[in-house]
């Protein structure tokens, strides 16, 4: 028989209350009870005047209609008020009931502009603690991974300027720190130029490998723990910024959040550096990382036929002579041989250039360290490299959640502290997806082996409750299962 839905009469009342109305396996319900945003009130007190002025935006609805926002992939603040408008869910989520008018875009906006990012780094961070006291969290191995966040700007706001005009502008506390005097001729004065973004300055001109254009990005930095996924830290900068030496800081960072020691720590090869290798093994912590393929000079002898000793802190060319340690720079040691070893050398043509005419070897600062990490690597070290695959799904499985599913492959507002600001969301909201998961995954275990939530020794029940129709029943554990 033919149905018919009758669309002429619309319904005046709602015979029951929005949770209803949403689905129980929807994404916003799972998360409603694990998300815990009652300190938020007295956090953001002080901002606001107690006796004048207009009653603001309840401050956790504000923050739960942004999360909304980035459950569903809708960053914008326009759009996403467009979709919490006929989104009962949404609605739900954030406590609007059906008659009642949401907020305009522009209070969101404000409310960004009046917390500050700190306040949005709390949130994040208070993720992190419920994931770690549900036991989601290991803390010994982290995978950290950097990636390029394109920025807001279009390439007509892109233009050259000098660089000298640029540090004039900017102040002292951009202008380069001061060097020792160089012995020899004197740098030629700086004349070049760089490209700078007039409609967002905190924005650099990047790009990911050499063959891609640069463009006006910023880079986020992140770390995530290889228990269950759990994005640990993140930090936003320039997307200029080299990510090898924010290896250390990072680390730091984590067993702070974690309480707990790093004892391995894996990234691509962007961060091996001498440096990384001998700040790990200072710490105590296995840094499981690919050494940099350094592009050897042309029609010259490779640096690493250059043997370093260690003991004696001097290096011997191919022909065995001595190079003995001369001047300091900014990263290590130069090294110079005797001008007579040079000059009666048979490898002089393919080791120098005509205008040296002496070879000269910098050694970087724990550059022992890098050496055992280049033998690790041709040594093919087995637990190395099924650390560093479970790198690449993790670390940069994380990434490309944030990007294709919650609109972090472009910066939505501009500035380095809007950027923050949304990458702080993004990563609570893929902590609070994975604690939700886990919690409703134990919730079925438990009741499959017969056990009653809230039991001693078992999750609390206020977190399994919110799961409790989706568990199997006693009676017929087989039929609902399947």
């Amino acid at each position: 028989m033919l149905g018919n839905q009758d669309r002429s009469q619309e319904d005046l009342f709602v015979a029951c209350p929005l949770r209803e109305l949403v689905p129980d396996d929807h994404v916003l319900k799972r998360v409603n009870k694990v998300l815990d945003l009652s300190w938020l009130r007295a956090e953001v007190r002080e901002l606001y005047c107690d006796d004048n002025g207009r009653p603001s935006i309840d401050p956790e609805a504000a923050v739960r209609l942004m999360l909304a926002g980035f459950f569903q992939g809708v960053v914008h603040d326009r759009k996403l008020m467009r979709e919490a408008q006929v989104n009962i869910a949404m609605r739900w989520f954030a406590g609007y009931q059906l008659h009642e008018k949401l907020p305009d875009h522009s209070s969101l906006t404000r409310i960004r502009q009046r917390w500050g990012e700190e306040r949005f780094k709390q949130i994040f961070e208070r993720t992190v603690a419920q994931c770690i006291a549900a036991g989601l969290v290991n803390g010994e191995t982290v995978h950290m991974d950097a990636t390029l966040i394109r920025a807001d700007v279009s390439w007509d706001a892109v233009r050259e300027q000098h660089v000298a005009r640029v540090i004039a502008e900017n102040g002292a506390e951009d202008e380069p720190r001061p060097q020792e005097p160089r012995r020899g001729r004197p740098r030629k004065p700086e004349t070049g130029t760089q490209k700078v973004c007039t409609t967002d300055p905190d924005a650099t001109l990047a790009k990911t490998s050499t063959n891609d254009i640069a463009n006006p990005s910023y880079k986020q930095h992140t770390s995530v723990d290889d228990e269950a996924g759990i994005v640990l830290d993140v930090e936003v900068t320039t997307g200029s910024t080299a990510e090898g030496g924010r290896l250390r800081e990072q680390i730091e960072r984590v067993e702070k959040r974690t309480g707990r020691k790093v004892k391995t720590a894996t990234a691509d090869s962007a961060y091996g550096t001498a440096s990384n290798y001998a700040a790990c093994e200072q710490r105590g912590t296995d840094a499981v990382i690919p050494p940099q393929r350094k592009k050897p000079r042309s029609a010259c002898i490779p640096t690493v036929q250059f043997k370093y000793d260690a003991k004696h802190d001097v290096v011997r060319c191919p022909r065995g002579r001595t190079l003995l340690r001369k001047t300091r720079v900014e990263n290590g040691w130069v090294y110079r041989p005797r001008a007579k070893d040079c000059k009666t050398c048979p490898l002089r043509a393919g080791c120098t250039t005509a205008k040296t005419g002496m070879r000269t070897v910098t050694i970087e600062d724990g550059y022992p360290a890098l050496l055992r990490a280049r033998r690790r690597w041709c040594e093919r070290d087995a637990s190395a490299r099924a650390a560093y695959v479970r790198h690449k799904w993790r670390a940069e499985g994380i990434h490309g959640e944030a990007k294709t599913q919650h609109g972090l492959r472009r910066a939505v507002r501009r500035g380095l502290w809007n950027v923050r600001i949304q990458a702080y969301l993004t990563a609570a909201v893929m902590n609070l997806k994975r604690l939700a998961a886990a919690l409703l995954h134990a919730l079925l275990a438990l009741c499959a082996s017969g056990v009653s939530p809230g039991k001693p020794g078992t999750c609390p029940r206020g977190y399994l409750g919110t799961f409790s129709h989706l568990a199997p029943s006693r009676r017929e554990p087989a039929r609902r299962a399947a």
